[in-house]
């Protein structure tokens, strides 16, 4: 009996051990990702202030950040430069993507990284005649494990009609399906989940949040239009998933989503 009882035993505690090993994270794995609009550095009391924002972001220790309706030397924005501000005041490296000329300067999307770049793109993305041009910002980095991933911020047309978003995300799809490359897709999408445009994404693109994790606008959330996305399915596990509570430095609520780069089977 004695015997019988310590092989079940020595059974349940080596599954358990084994469950446990497989379930916890590997630190050097764990990317923390963060996507924000911001309002071309303009709060909701109407003044521009670059170093509330910096704290927002840097309060959650991210990785990686994407950065909509970003300014370079407008008029509008004082001139600055907003992704190397944010850059300087976060202590993370900038790169700026411009989708447009505006206003004496550029507009477009911006990333702040812990990591180096490997590579960077700019992918201009297709609008109709008369509308507003938009992109998305690509680039490649190494994390911690040694492992390569992609990570592309975007920023969807705002039309209600919805017909640029969805040649958008068409285009989304053509560029960063061309091979299995572990990618993070974010940005403020413009879209709830339940129309064209995301479900068109939903198709190869695995989702981080439910559809009622609403992020505009911020004072008082009625919608979701920003996310994170990844793929593929079988490399990302998500750990940790949250919509910002912080109403005042920009109309939109950042989303911060931590993952973890599982090996390749």
């Amino acid at each position: 009996m004695n015997y019988f009882r310590s092989l079940s035993f020595l059974f349940v505690t080596l599954f358990l051990g084994s469950q446990l090993s497989a379930q916890a994270p590997d630190s050097s794995r764990i990317v923390r990702v963060l996507t924000y609009n911001i309002l071309h550095g303009k709060t909701l009391k109407g003044d521009f202030d670059l170093d509330l924002i910096a704290s927002v972001i840097s309060k959650e220790k991210p990785d990686l950040v994407a950065l909509q309706e970003v300014d370079y030397k407008t008029n509008r924005s004082k001139k600055y430069d907003l992704v190397t501000e944010l850059g300087i005041r976060t202590n993370m490296s900038p790169l700026f993507a411009r989708a447009m000329y505006y206003d004496g300067g550029e507009y477009g999307e911006g990333i702040l990284s812990n990591y180096t770049f490997l590579t960077t793109k700019n992918h201009p993305l297709p609008y109709t005649e008369g509308k507003e041009p938009r992109a998305a910002a690509e680039v490649n980095v190494v994390i911690k494990s040694g492992d390569t991933i992609r990570f592309v911020g975007t920023h969807l047309d705002h039309e209600a009609d919805g017909h640029n978003r969805y040649i958008q995300a068409e285009e989304v799809n053509r560029v960063l399906k061309r091979d299995d490359l572990p990618t993070i897709l974010v940005g403020d999408l413009n879209e709830t989940p339940e129309n064209r445009a995301m479900q068109l994404l939903f198709k190869d693109w695995e989702r981080s949040f439910d559809d009622n994790a609403f992020t505009f606008p911020s004072d008082e959330p009625i919608k979701k239009i920003d996310y994170v996305l990844f793929r593929p399915a079988h490399r990302w596990r998500v750990l940790e998933k949250r919509v910002i509570d912080e109403r005042v430095a920009s109309d939109h609520r950042p989303v911060l989503v931590v993952l973890e780069l599982l090996p390749d089977h």
